[in-house]
């Protein structure tokens, strides 16, 4: 049984409604944990969405693992936290094939409670409670009680923003990730015309994601005059191994356009209390990252440099800081019933 708390002190309340089921269902894994209390998470799993036809499925079988098959017949409460708009009780996810009526969900599993939110809406509620699991990347002071900003590249790219709302939070329901593209010098322009060639529309998401760093590094070989395709696990490690030019390259650009929407965010929500990089890419690059040109371009705003340069950007290094988010929501939900 795999187990963490987000508290220093491991032994915690137990809820009064018993554990409680948490998910954070991406584009390419679906996580799954129960809270026993408030911040302990045990019998963490990581499922492969690939392997279940349906949500229901994956969740059936995390609740008939041998880790969770003790107390899953008294899980009233679930939340979860998915990588896809959630506008109402149907749900259809835009990088995977599950779709599904949250209703139906909740009573094919027999939960009082069913709660889907968006993933980095949920990941955005985690960002005061992340304490240490966090890095900063460049300078700058967060101001108290300002807005927070966040986005993350993997199977595709979230963005999301967190706004003080009294003595709590509201968490932004953004669809960020697909607002257009904007290259910003001849190597990204170059970029962009090689995507046009697949996609009517680029947006940010098409290159700031997994299948995004394929699509640079296609781009990239054919300017070199050696047109090339490789999964992008591979590019980064020639990259971060220094057995590739072009893949270092890839990376280079990489980061660097998702310091210029890291900006751009910074800009368009005030974010003065900083901006959090999450999702599965960034965190894998470690010292790469750091010296890449990603708070250079974070901070390129022209008259704005200044203002940007007083803001600090955190790489999120929490294993599973969706879970903390969901959580709070979901602790919330259940208060106000």
């Amino acid at each position: 049984m795999t187990a963490f708390s987000s508290s220093p002190d491991p032994v915690s309340i137990a809820h009064a409604g018993g554990a409680r089921l948490l998910a954070d269902i991406g584009g390419t894994n679906a996580r799954f944990a129960l809270e026993s209390g408030p911040g302990c998470f045990e019998a963490i799993e990581v499922l492969s969405c690939q392997q279940y036809p349906t949500l229901a499925d994956a969740v059936r079988a995390y609740l008939a693992l041998p880790s969770v098959v003790g107390v899953s017949s008294g899980i009233r409460h679930a939340a979860i936290a998915i990588a896809n708009p959630v506008t109402g009780d149907q749900v259809r996810m835009t990088n995977h094939h599950w779709a599904f009526s949250i209703e139906a969900l909740r009573q094919e599993c027999g939960f009082e409670t069913l709660l889907v939110v968006n993933d980095f809406s949920a990941l955005a509620r985690s960002l005061p409670h992340l304490g240490g699991d966090r890095r900063q990347v460049g300078g700058g002071a967060p101001v108290p009680d300002a807005p927070l900003g966040l986005l993350g590249a993997g199977t595709g790219l979230g963005v999301s923003g967190l706004i003080p709302c009294g003595a709590s939070w509201t968490a932004l329901r953004s669809e960020g990730g697909h607002v257009s593209f904007s290259p910003v010098d001849e190597t990204e322009v170059a970029i962009l015309q090689y995507a046009w060639r697949e996609f009517e529309h680029v947006s940010a998401e098409r290159l700031l994601s997994g299948a995004g760093v394929e699509l640079i590094y296609r781009a990239l070989s054919e300017r070199a005059g050696r047109p090339d395709s490789l999964p992008a696990p591979e590019i980064s490690r020639r990259a971060l191994a220094g057995e590739c030019a072009v893949c270092d390259a890839v990376l280079e650009a990489f980061c660097g356009m998702l310091g210029t929407a890291a900006g751009n965010l910074a800009i368009t929500l005030g974010a003065q209390g900083g901006v959090y990089i999450g999702g599965g890419i960034v965190p894998r690059l470690g010292e790469r990252f750091v010296a890449s040109s990603f708070r250079r371009r974070f901070e390129h705003k022209g008259r704005f440099s200044a203002y940007l340069a007083q803001v600090p950007t955190y790489v999120i290094t929490a294993e599973y800081p969706a879970f903390l988010g969901v959580s709070a929501i979901l602790s919330e939900k259940l208060a106000a019933a």
